[in-house]
């Protein structure tokens, strides 16, 4: 395959899976700002937000005040904000567009017809009559490009770099939800958790489709030790870190090559830690250098998948 065409897959999967994961988080934020509050920490949760995505410099350069409407337009609307919704979704559509000989007439379909869909639902009024409405739309698109694109596309090297795309974005989302959700959220050393703490953790496990998940592994209270160890290490959750991983390792001995071996032994290494990981060891060692580490570690296993495989070799 074309390193070009690649290229494209690759970020067609890592903007979808971004506009739903910005729309996860908006709609986690909108929940708990629901929750009896000071504006105070009201504002404290957009921050953590932007936080997230490190969009909290440009959102200050653009806004005067921080206010929940105006994030929401910042993280949804605003076309020169690279990791808003509507950025997402129109970058992935143009990516598809150029490799449309590539895809099935169905995943291209799905993916056009997002965008235009976008374009009817961002000029009506539901955006900020019913914000969950239209983030549930934007999770269930991504959904269904997910389930066409396996549905309808041979096992071919393009579905493996779709793939690679779609869980490398989903780790490094993951991770950051939780590294801010954590760190803001939970309870001093022997604090019990209060009624307010449970409904900010059930939104934060709803936030990434794990809330049912908790209850049939752990069947007990909501704990964020436990809430770690769901969206770390166990390879049965859907979004964890090594359920994410173990698509990423796996994708990659699909499409190796010559120069592949070093990535490949690299992304090995992050799922082995996650794999034999205890969550007791890394509490202590502290989650959030931890959570750190593998962001970084995320972040140089991307530029090494562009090198080996995505950017064309010089001449």
């Amino acid at each position: 395959m074309l390193s070009r065409t690649a290229d494209h897959l690759f970020w067609m999967a890592r903007y979808t899976e971004r506009a739903e994961n910005t729309a996860r988080m908006l709609d986690v934020n909108v929940q708990t700002s629901m929750l009896p509050q000071s504006d105070k920490e009201n504002a404290q949760g957009w921050r953590a937000l932007l936080g997230i995505s490190e969009l909290q410099y440009a959102f200050d350069q653009k806004y005067q005040s921080l206010e929940g409407r105006e994030v929401i337009d910042f993280m949804v609307r605003d076309p020169g904000n690279p990791s808003s919704i509507v950025a997402c979704l129109t970058a992935a559509r143009e990516n598809a567009r150029a490799v449309r000989g590539t895809l099935t007439t169905e995943v291209w379909e799905t993916q056009n017809q997002t965008w235009l869909d976008m374009q009817r639902r961002l000029q009506s009024d539901l955006l900020e009559t019913d914000p969950s409405k239209f983030f549930e739309w934007v999770k269930y698109r991504s959904h269904l490009s997910r389930g066409v694109t396996l549905g309808t596309m041979l096992r071919d090297e393009a579905v493996h770099f779709i793939r690679l795309g779609t869980f490398l974005e989903r780790a490094d989302n993951t991770a950051r939800i939780l590294d801010v959700k954590y760190h803001s959220g939970a309870p001093e050393s022997g604090e019990s958790m209060s009624q307010r703490d449970f409904y900010y953790w059930g939104a934060m496990l709803r936030s990434v489709s794990g809330f049912e998940i908790y209850r049939k592994v752990y069947r007990d209270v909501i704990t964020p030790a436990r809430i770690a160890e769901l969206l770390m290490l166990r390879a049965d959750m859907p979004r964890s870190l090594l359920a994410c991983m173990d698509e990423v390792v796996s994708n990659l001995h699909e499409v190796r090559n010559d120069v592949s071996a070093d990535t490949e032994r690299f992304a090995g290494r992050l799922r082995a830690e996650l794999q034999f990981g205890k969550i007791e060891d890394i509490l202590a060692e502290g989650l959030h250098d931890t959570l750190t580490r593998f962001l970084a570690d995320i972040y140089e296993l991307g530029n090494r998948v562009s090198r080996d495989f995505l950017v064309p070799l010089a001449a």
